[in-house]
């Protein structure tokens, strides 16, 4: 029976909600049963209207997103990135180095695409694992998931420029000299409204009487920031993030960005984050073999006990803790998995590795700091 794009929205977001409430009660994130109802629900709804789901899924990555941009400001974002964009930096080689023998052991940009996306700890993930990975470490953790995911669709993006487009070095070139100018022109305008103008623009948003007006504003901001980094090159996610970023309470003022935060949440985790995180799993492809459960030992390996060494304090466990926690890896790499396979610049074979690694770390990683956090306590 054809039940319509309503229909199959129904479904996703019942089924979904019902797996996160199941994993919630196990004490898993509720995401990770959002992702599992999505491989189930795989298996069964075969004649989906896909591009009009895939267009809902792609509203839920801009709402987490925006999401996560509220939980930080520039100045922690700033402050968070010393210490996580070098491990960032050491991550993604090493990641890039260990996917050589699938490429016969020559760099190219396949290596370079799945070693972002093995080194990615999702920013949503990351805030819905918070209360086992500890608040103190939380800002950090999200530094690195924010610098991450960033990394991840910027590279997928020059790449794709570069081997699909035939774009030459200088044009390369260009490309990041644009994507940095224009983050460098929107931090800049925060920071002049935030010196300048902070008492005007919490006036202005005292007077808006609804809530609604409000987020109204919020949301044509947010869009034609969006469709700005899109036009240039960049992901509209990172526009997104940027929009949550710069919306901080200083800025706003706490009553208005408390109005902001409220209604945001509830869209995002109401609506849009079950159909992106069982999206996710409907569209999850892989291929199980002893070379690819081995080649995930060795990659979560590697990432535990390299962030350990950045991560490090006299407690061990809180230690592998926030070890696990970064190394969570995180959907956004199924996202730029599927984008590269779409796009022709990803092997099947590498990118059915790369999916099954996200997956596997997600739930690895949230299995390791849920035992280690009630042990601990």
């Amino acid at each position: 029976m054809e039940i319509g794009v309503i229909g199959y929205v129904f479904v996703i977001i019942a089924i979904a909600r019902l797996f996160a409430e199941i994993f919630e009660r196990l004490g898993y994130p509720g995401f990770l049963g959002e992702i599992s109802a999505g491989l189930v629900l795989g298996t069964f709804l075969v004649s989906m209207p896909r591009e009009e789901l895939n267009l809902l899924a792609e509203l839920g990555v801009f709402f987490l997103m925006m999401y996560a941009g509220l939980e930080l400001t520039p100045e922690e974002v700033h402050l968070g990135g010393k210490k996580s964009l070098p491990l960032y930096i050491l991550t993604y080689a090493l990641m890039t180095f260990v996917t050589l023998p699938f490429t016969n052991y020559k760099i190219s940009h396949e290596n370079l695409i799945v070693g972002s996306i093995l080194s990615v700890a999702s920013a949503p993930i990351v805030l819905r694992l918070s209360r086992f990975f500890g608040e103190d470490f939380l800002h950090i953790a999200l530094s690195y998931a924010v610098i991450s995911e960033i990394g991840a669709l910027v590279s997928l993006y020059l790449l794709v420029n570069f081997e699909v487009y035939h774009l030459t070095y200088f044009g390369l070139f260009v490309e990041l000299l644009k994507d940095g100018l224009f983050l460098g022109v929107l931090l800049g305008i925060n920071y002049f409204l935030n010196v300048k103008h902070k008492v005007l623009i919490i006036r202005a948003l005292r007077n808006l009487k609804s809530d609604e007006a409000v987020f109204g504003l919020v949301m044509i901001l947010a869009t034609s920031i969006a469709l700005t980094s899109e036009m240039i090159g960049l992901h509209f996610s990172i526009g997104a993030f940027i929009v949550g970023l710069l919306l901080h309470s200083d800025l706003m003022g706490t009553k208005q960005y408390k109005r902001v935060y409220t209604i945001i949440s509830g869209v995002t985790y109401g609506i849009f984050a079950p159909i992106f995180f069982a999206w996710r799993g409907i569209n999850f492809e892989t291929e199980f073999s002893v070379e690819v459960v081995y080649f995930f030992i060795l990659i979560y390996i590697i990432r535990i006990l390299l962030t350990m060494g950045f991560t490090r304090s006299r407690d061990i466990r809180k230690t592998i803790v926030r070890a696990s926690g970064i190394a969570s890896f995180g959907v956004l790499g199924l996202l730029v998995g599927e984008l590269g396979y779409e796009y022709g610049v990803l092997s099947q074979h590498l990118y059915a590795l790369a999916s099954l690694a996200s997956i596997l770390g997600m739930f690895v990683s949230t299995t390791l700091g849920k035992v280690l956090s009630v042990e601990n306590s």
